[in-house]
């Protein structure tokens, strides 16, 4: 095993850089010992909505040792995908469905996971006998606290880390090893007065800063929820189809982040500005052939036609209602009611289209 700690962080962090990764840093295993507690009192909340498995895992996510014992040093990696695109661009074109950022490329966890297994291959290389494991996303890991304890940046009042150098956009992948490694100093939180993230919620989903209560969530809604979404959002969703970016567009620290180079990120051309009658139309072949290789893919067609209907019962074209009609009959009774209430709320509309 390397002997020198100091030396194999270093390599370590430049194979980071060299597979891609913008952000690096080193949190200990008993990092961000408050994250457990609050999860624990979100949850109590019933902040999760029907994220059932946030609860199941509570344990285990509280902490990287409720996780893995064995732990003793957590890598932090931050990937930018900093949009060259406006993500509010699409605020007024009602006829055109609004994706997440983050979502308009390919599949991130494919992505980083892929890196991350590379990055680990070289750590085991340089430093025989240790053990680690790689997590994305997927797995009861408290990504946001551990990479503030890490100094990538800090969890803002919308609950996303916010990086100096790369604003609200990044994705986050951690390395949890047995080797001991010199950490980094926990990052300080540059919010200050500013609210814009509050304000700029369209569904009033933080009950105060720093706290995000899911079930009021776009991002939730149109991705996690499943079924019909409750009526008090549908109106307040707008055209937006698969997650909102709202709060993290208008974080003032995005003025420093220079637009995403990765070219697996990059924009495809069929997701930029969706039309909202072609979405309609779809069936789970089609859905399948668009989205694949996208995050998009897992919530499935009944759940993104069904985000669509919203967005086209706020359109105010009537024009849509020729292919929302058909969709009142649909087998899954999410689209359905959906097809019911964009037809009854372009009635009451006056015409766009």
């Amino acid at each position: 095993m390397t002997a020198d700690p100091g030396r194999l962080r270093v390599g370590l962090a430049a194979e980071a850089e060299r597979l891609g990764f913008a952000s690096f840093g080193i949190a200990p295993a008993d990092a961000a010992p408050k994250a457990g507690a609050r999860l624990r009192q979100w949850l109590a909340d019933g902040c999760h909505g029907d994220m059932l498995w946030m609860a199941e895992t509570v344990d285990r996510r509280a902490s990287p040792q409720g996780l893995w014992p064995d732990v003793r040093s957590v890598v932090m990696l931050g990937t930018s995908y900093a949009p060259a695109i406006d993500p509010l661009r699409h605020a007024d074109h009602p006829d055109t469905g609004v994706i997440s950022v983050y979502a308009l490329g390919s599949d991130y966890h494919d992505v980083i996971k892929k890196r991350l297994k590379a990055l680990a291959r070289w750590l085991v290389a340089a430093a025989p006998g240790s053990e680690l494991k790689v997590f994305v996303d997927t797995a009861p890991v408290m990504e946001k606290p551990l990479a503030a304890a890490a100094g990538l940046g800090w969890q803002g009042k919308h609950t996303n880390v916010v990086s100096r150098s790369h604003g609200s956009w990044l994705f986050l992948g951690a390395l949890y090893t047995t080797l001991e490694l010199p950490v980094d100093a926990p990052h300080a939180d540059r919010c200050g007065s500013c609210d814009a993230c509050q304000r700029a919620c369209p569904t009033k989903a933080f009950p105060s800063p720093y706290r995000l209560d899911a079930r009021r969530c776009i991002s939730y809604l149109t991705i996690e929820h499943k079924g019909p979404v409750p009526v008090e959002f549908r109106a307040a969703m707008g055209n937006r189809i698969y997650g909102c970016d709202d709060c993290l567009a208008v974080c003032p620290w995005n003025r420093f982040a220079q637009a995403a180079r990765d070219m697996a990120f990059a924009p495809r051309a069929e997701l930029i500005a969706p039309a909202l009658v072609d979405l309609l139309s779809l069936d789970d072949a089609g859905f399948r052939q668009i989205f694949s290789g996208s995050p998009i893919k897992r919530i499935g067609r009944d759940r993104l036609v069904r985000n669509a209907l919203y967005a086209a019962g706020n359109s105010g074209n009537h024009h849509l209602a020729t292919a929302i009609a058909p969709l009142c009959n649909d087998p899954d009774t999410g689209v359905a009611d959906a097809a019911d209430w964009a037809l009854a709320r372009l009635k009451e509309a006056p015409a766009h289209g």
